[in-house]
């Protein structure tokens, strides 16, 4: 055995002279196994009493397991001789802040001028990710974008036959092409994808550690590359020579490099991580069936099972053309009008037309193609989990609430839950009740190329929004700009008001009007300020506008956080607000009342708050709103 240091500064070679222990991720050589060559070129010499220089060792194992690269360490005690001391020589170097673990998970993704990301770095949990945004946020592009990397597929195809100009960032597709109107040379622009995983003690994952990453930094990992390819620098070049104006990137010209942190090439047989994506929405019928659940139903039987299945396929089939009709049939045939045999219809019993391309699946005796939407959609996904979560270390679900009622939606999310335990999933969301049911803590809001955790709200925020999960917190989270309010009353007259100043309703606007009902202003607010949204929060004053309003919100107070409440102590809710800015004759008339002063009205208004502000939210009469109010939709 010959290990060598392959650094450029150094080129000793050391010699190991005797057999050496290993243990799963390092190899213990006593001092005295290692031996140096002399300067003069003639023979080997003892490897002197001192700490070896830091080398990288390529240690080849004659058992056939390659070892290398490897660090050496080395811990010399001058009272002991050189047989006692130990050469530790490591796979890596492990880091002494990271803890290991036997699952790979991703860490770290980061994605350069892929789709609608320019430059997008995100951080996940090793559990569950729920992403959470804005339609074209970019959330099923993270999904396809982890995909990608891991399988080098998109769309179920192979990159290569795939390339596009669209799949370049239009921002740097734009700036590339303004270089070439400008008559620049412009580098080619470039799709990069990194993911970074854990720290892991599954040794065949070892060999994807290296640098050859845009951070730099020794971690496991891997990464895809779509770059222009230089065997087309004569054709890009007459390209770029040719006068027409170019319109996109082009792609053509590029290839696909997938490389591990080490720099070397990889493949799907060589890559030891194991993805599982779930889209039920994409998924089609196929031969009059769903080739989805047939693979998933066939996938888990045996292969006796399977034969037996395809013997009794086989018989009904025989029957068929031994039933009095059929008999009929064949018999009225013409004898000889095409050939000189005779001519009868049967069904085909070849292998090629097996049970699997034409047994239906049903759903209490209707076919799975006629079921509903929901139903397929959850039976779908729950085969799925049951199929491929066990043996997948990273499960992508895409939008699982899709035709989904609230009690499918239970069922749907208590088996992602326990089927998905022990793995990283990343869900992608629009429904408040996936949110809050697995967890808004696990909430990663994109936004731009930015995103935004949800894991730092204070516990009993997160904790009392899983518990009570008809609030709609990705009201809050996916709104442009947000009014809080106490309860339908108030937010009818906003809803009002926000109309005639702006002669729009507030969400045409992209301005949600949230009814918090009363409780919950500081939950939303906890929100508001971790994702930094602007936030305004419309309340009463109780009677003591010091205490429940300047007081109680002072921790939130900054400038995306604005509060909208009247000091009048005395006038201190909706009602008597309404009351003190309109006249007597025109709340009679908006209500169809006819209280003869304000005492007798305010107590009908009181009594009746939601009727009399939905009154007021149609009445065509021109109203007069609370200052706070007006404060509050400016």
């Amino acid at each position: 055995m010959r290990p060598t240091a392959p650094r450029a500064n150094t080129s000793r070679r050391w010699k190991c002279t005797g057999a050496i222990s290993r243990n799963h991720s390092a190899l213990e050589l006593p001092l005295h196994f290692l031996q140096q060559p002399n300067q003069s070129g003639g023979g080997a010499s003892p490897l002197p009493l001192r700490p070896l220089p830091d080398l990288l060792l390529n240690l080849t194992d004659p058992l056939s397991n390659q070892w290398g690269p490897l660090h050496t360490h080395t811990n010399i005690d001058h009272s002991l001789s050189k047989e006692q001391n130990k050469v530790t020589c490591f796979r890596t170097p492990p880091p002494a802040s990271k803890q290991h673990t036997s699952i790979i998970m991703i860490e770290s993704i980061h994605i350069r001028n892929f789709k609608i990301f320019d430059s997008f770095d995100l951080n996940l949990n090793t559990d569950l990710n729920i992403l959470v945004g804005k339609n074209e946020a970019g959330k099923s592009t993270v999904l396809e974008a982890i995909g990608l990397a891991l399988t080098k597929r998109i769309g179920g195809k192979q990159i290569e036959y795939e390339l596009s100009p669209y799949l370049f960032n239009k921002a740097c597709s734009d700036a590339y092409l303004a270089a070439l109107k400008e008559k620049k040379n412009p580098e080619q622009p470039k799709i990069l994808i990194e993911l970074y995983f854990t720290e892991t003690e599954r040794q065949e994952l070892q060999a994807l550690r290296g640098s050859n990453n845009s951070r730099k930094s020794d971690t496991i990992g891997i990464k895809l590359e779509i770059v222009f390819d230089d065997d087309y620098k004569e054709e890009y070049a007459k390209l770029l020579a040719d006068a027409s104006e170019k319109k996109v990137v082009p792609a053509e010209y590029y290839k696909v490099n997938w490389l591990s942190f080490a720099n070397n090439g990889i493949t799907a047989r060589s890559l030891p991580v194991t993805l599982f994506y779930i889209d039920a929405t994409t998924i089609r019928l196929q031969s009059g069936t769903d080739y989805y659940v047939q693979n998933i139903i066939s996938d888990g039987l045996s292969a006796k099972e399977k034969v037996a299945l395809a013997v009794e396929y086989r018989k009904l089939k025989e029957l068929f053309s031994t039933q009095s009709a059929i008999r009929e049939i064949n018999n009225k045939l013409i004898k000889g009008a095409i050939s000189e045999k005779n001519l009868s219809i049967g069904i085909d019993i070849s292998q090629k037309t097996n049970w699997e391309t034409n047994l239906v699946p049903h759903l209490d005796e209707l076919p799975f193609q006629l079921a509903g939407k929901g139903e397929q959609t959850a039976l779908k996904i729950m085969l799925a989990l049951e199929r491929k979560a066990a043996d997948s270390d990273m499960i992508l679900i895409e939008e699982p609430e899709n035709h989904l009622s609230f009690s499918s939606m239970t069922t749907l999310i208590s088996r992602i839950s326990d089927k998905c335990a022990g793995k990283q999933i990343l869900v992608t969301t629009h429904s408040a009740y996936v949110l809050n049911k697995l967890g808004i803590e696990k909430v990663l809001l994109l936004h731009g190329n930015k995103n935004t955790s949800l894991a730092k709200l204070p516990t009993d925020t997160y904790n009392y929004f899983k518990k009570l999960s008809g609030y709609d917190t990705l009201r809050l989270i996916l709104a442009r700009k947000a009014i809080l309010v106490e309860g339908p009353s108030d937010e009818l007259i906003v809803q009002r008001a926000f109309k005639d100043k702006h002669g729009k309703l507030p969400l045409e606007m992209g301005v949600d009007v949230i009814n918090v009902r009363g409780l919950s202003f500081a939950r939303f607010l906890d929100i508001a300020k971790l994702i930094s949204k602007d936030v305004v929060v419309v309340t009463d004053n109780d009677g003591d506008f010091a205490k429940n309003v300047t007081e109680k919100y002072a921790p939130y107070a900054g400038p995306k956080v604005k509060i909208c409440a009247d000091a009048d102590n005395v006038a201190n809710t909706l009602e008597p607000q309404l009351n003190k800015c309109n006249t007597l004759d025109l709340l009679n008339s908006i209500l169809g009342t006819a209280h003869p002063d304000r005492g007798t009205l305010l107590a009908y208004m009181e009594k009746n708050k939601t009727e009399c502000a939905l009154k007021i939210f149609e009445t065509p009469q021109a109203v007069v709103f609370p200052q706070y109010i007006r404060d509050a939709i400016a």
